[in-house]
């Protein structure tokens, strides 16, 4: 459980990993960040268990790259889900015009929703065996008061974000693809030039 929190190593370690995963991507920079858009973007909706799915989705719509808008769920972890839902939570009320006085009023909180939904639906499938009649109210009252909202309202913080996201990462990629191929290429030279030698070497004569 400490582990999901704050793994081995710690998030710095963990995001290092990702970003060298990355910058290894055998594509070009443009369609590697346009994956990592459609990952950032994911993680601002509430379809939680799905983004590896709804980030793939949106990269094959964009042309990016799959396994870069993947790897761009990950700017969705334990430490940054709270304030992105704070953000897409409050954007999606001030956009639906919904307010304290409302019929919408934030009266449990949030965890407290998502119990109640989840109690609610495990309660309406025991009734398909048991008979009990089925009740929604808790579901109907966590997609009005928290799924609907959340969804509307993390678009723009989640456009917004991919394209900042999107811009640091086009030259930082291009950056680094052109240094490892200049790598390579020193490498090969390299080897190309002790081979020669050893070439030489051999047709000496004893």
């Amino acid at each position: 459980m400490f582990e999901f929190f704050w793994p081995r190593g710690g998030w710095g370690r963990a995001a290092l990993y990702v970003k060298h995963r990355l910058r290894r991507l055998p594509d070009s920079p443009e369609k590697i960040a346009r994956g990592i858009f459609a990952g950032v973007l994911t993680t601002f909706t509430p379809f939680y268990g799905m983004h590896f799915v709804v980030a793939g989705l949106l990269a094959l719509i964009l042309r990016g790259n799959i396994i870069a808008a993947l790897l761009g769920t990950f700017f969705g972890n334990p430490l940054t889900y709270l304030p992105i839902g704070m953000i897409s939570m409050k954007t999606g009320y001030f956009l639906l015009g919904l307010g304290p006085h409302d019929d919408h009023e934030v009266k449990r909180s949030l965890a407290g929703k998502f119990l109640d939904a989840g109690d609610n639906l495990k309660d309406n499938l025991f009734a398909i065996f048991t008979g009990r009649q089925v009740e929604w109210h808790e579901l109907r009252v966590f997609y009005d008061e928290v799924f609907f909202p959340y969804m509307i309202g993390g678009i723009v913080p989640g456009i917004l974000t991919g394209i900042i996201i999107y811009y640091i990462s086009v030259p930082l990629i291009r950056a680094y693809q052109h240094r490892r191929k200049g790598a390579l290429k020193a490498k090969l030279a390299a080897l190309k030039k002790k081979a020669h030698l050893t070439a030489d070497d051999s047709k000496k004569p004893d």
